[in-house]
């Protein structure tokens, strides 16, 4: 495959639209930084626009609540590996990203001077914010997109980012691109930051969208960047249930219906989650996935129930307009049927290792949102905390780019040559799915992770990484591979990890797995560090 055909320049290119992606972008043309904005899809077709409850945040106008005890319900949630200080420091932030946000434009439920408020899954207090019922995801969006078209920002829609490009001394000076037809292009720039949401595509049914294939993941390890937690995948308890076999994103009950009194109950009718943790049916995702889960199993079937049915039409229409839609196209009525609904993958705990400043561990790196692994989330995301954390560490990610290019000299970055369309192993996505979900679910054993790695090895071949298509493949694989080996190494149950064969808690294993590539691009586990490059 030829060199690239087209070179574009910048200060910063940030790779993907979503929450982190746009509020960073926004904000480094705020400090007056040249950026591109890179997405494989259209601007709006990022994970975003699919989160539904809301944005976790203490506004200080509720009596019962305070930052402190938002960030001890993130610590229960995370299960021991949150770290405390980037915990603190991102939900303390809120207060102030939502209001950058509401500046924007973006118009949230209940009167201007007093937002209305919910409860999720793992909150002790009313502190989740939403708009348009249960489409919240949807309206951070739009106010984004329209101040990056008010404020004329580039965004090159339909390429995806194969490769960084590094100097000698391995710092990043670019990103490596293909458009529509493929052709490469070189984007040059001394800072690039990943943005590029989840992984959720590793499995057959997830809530994310088809964009969501672990790019940055990949991106990162293949620069000589850490990843963390990687072992830790968040299955949401409550994706409506189509039918058996349902592939790829499933649509999402939001557990704000839960928050809204609605209950789970299995076929018989009797409640799951009593008896099984003293917040019941807003206990925290792991925990009620694992429940429904072990019920599934117990009982043989493919599905339990959300019973929402106490709530009138008036007002699911109001709240939640989007899950009724949702049902009313799989033909339930949630008003007069329970949901039928099952866990699906949601959302990745780990990531590339940041700071909550984005900082990596490689030079001129940068990672927000989904994608990083700060040291909010720990074992398992506390509910809202996400689309937090993309508006709080887009933004300080933007800032510390700004820090760093004024602090460095601004010189160009040579490149140590400009490379060909790289070539890397990927599996057929079927294989890998099929896999992922039958041994590295929700319930993982030893026997079981050997399969899947026994079967990446065998089923993926090296192809050029000329399509998007093949990107795509290839960082699943990649992303699959770290994520195995965490998981083989970590034998205990934590959070969303669960081992069968290690069904407890072991407190020797409290602290994060790092994962690296070795020089022949294989998963490593690494020895347990802490990032502390940039860290302030």
């Amino acid at each position: 495959m030829s060199g690239p055909s087209w070179e574009a320049r910048a200060d910063l290119v940030v790779v993907g639209t979503g929450v982190a992606g746009l509020t960073a972008a926004l904000r480094a043309r705020e400090l007056g930084l040249r950026v591109l904005v890179v997405t494989k899809e259209a601007a709006d077709g990022g994970n975003t626009r699919w989160a539904q409850g809301g944005v976790a945040v203490v506004l200080g106008d509720m009596p019962d609540d305070s930052v402190r005890r938002h960030v001890e319900d993130t610590l229960v949630a995370g299960g021991g590996l949150c770290d405390l200080e980037a915990t603190t420091r991102i939900i303390g932030a809120g207060p102030a990203a939502v209001a950058r946000l509401r500046a924007r434009g973006a118009v949230f439920d209940g009167p201007p001077e007093r937002l209305a408020r919910t409860r999720e899954g793992g909150h002790t207090a009313l502190r989740v914010v939403h708009a348009g019922g249960d489409a919240t995801g949807a309206e951070v969006e739009r106010a984004l997109l329209a101040a990056s078209r008010d404020g004329g920002l580039p965004v090159l829609e339909h390429h995806v980012a194969v490769d960084t490009l590094r100097t000698p001394a391995g710092e990043v000076a670019g990103l490596l691109v293909l458009d529509g037809d493929g052709v490469p292009g070189v984007l040059t720039a001394p800072a690039v930051l990943l943005a590029t949401g989840g992984l959720g595509q590793l499995y057959q049914a997830t809530s994310n969208p088809a964009v969501a294939t672990a790019d940055g993941v990949a991106l990162a390890l293949r620069a000589g960047a850490p990843v963390q937690d990687l072992e830790f995948v968040q299955f949401h308890p409550t994706v409506l249930y189509t039918g058996e076999g349902a592939r790829g994103r499933c649509p999402l009950v939001t557990e704000a219906v839960r928050g809204e009194g609605a209950v789970l109950v299995d076929s018989t009718g009797a409640r799951v989650m009593a008896g099984v943790h003293p917040l019941a049916d807003l206990a925290p995702r792991d925990v009620v996935s694992a429940a429904i889960n072990r019920r599934l199993a117990a009982l043989g079937e493919d599905h339990v129930f959300l019973d929402a049915t106490h709530l009138d039409r008036p007002t699911f229409e109001r709240r939640f307009p989007t899950v009724l839609a949702a049902c009313q196209a799989a033909g339930v009525d949630p008003v007069v049927d329970p949901i039928p609904v099952s866990p699906a993958a949601h959302f990745a705990c780990g990531g590339v290792m940041s700071t909550v400043d984005g900082r990596t561990a490689v030079p001129g790196l940068y990672a927000a949102g989904e994608v990083a692994r700060t040291g909010l989330h720990g074992a398992n995301r506390l509910a809202s905390n996400s689309l937090l954390e993309g508006l709080v560490v887009g933004a300080r990610a933007a800032e510390a780019v700004a820090a760093d290019l004024a602090a460095a000299p601004r010189a160009e970055r040579r490149l140590a040559a400009c490379p060909p369309v790289p070539v890397a192993p990927a599996a057929g996505r079927d294989t890998l799915q099929r896999v992922m979900s039958r041994y590295a679910g929700i319930g993982r054993d030893a026997e079981g992770l050997a399969v899947v790695g026994s079967v990446l090895d065998v089923s993926a071949v090296d192809r050029p990484l000329s399509s998007r298509a093949a990107v795509e493949d290839a960082a699943l694989t990649l992303t699959a591979r770290a994520l195995i080996a965490a998981a083989q190494a970590r034998t205990e149950s934590r959070g969303c990890h669960v081992r069968t064969d290690f069904p407890q808690v072991d407190e020797g294993f409290a602290h994060g797995l790092a994962v690296r590539l070795t020089p022949s691009g294989q998963p490593m586990l690494d020895r347990p560090a802490l990032l502390t490059r940039g860290a302030a």
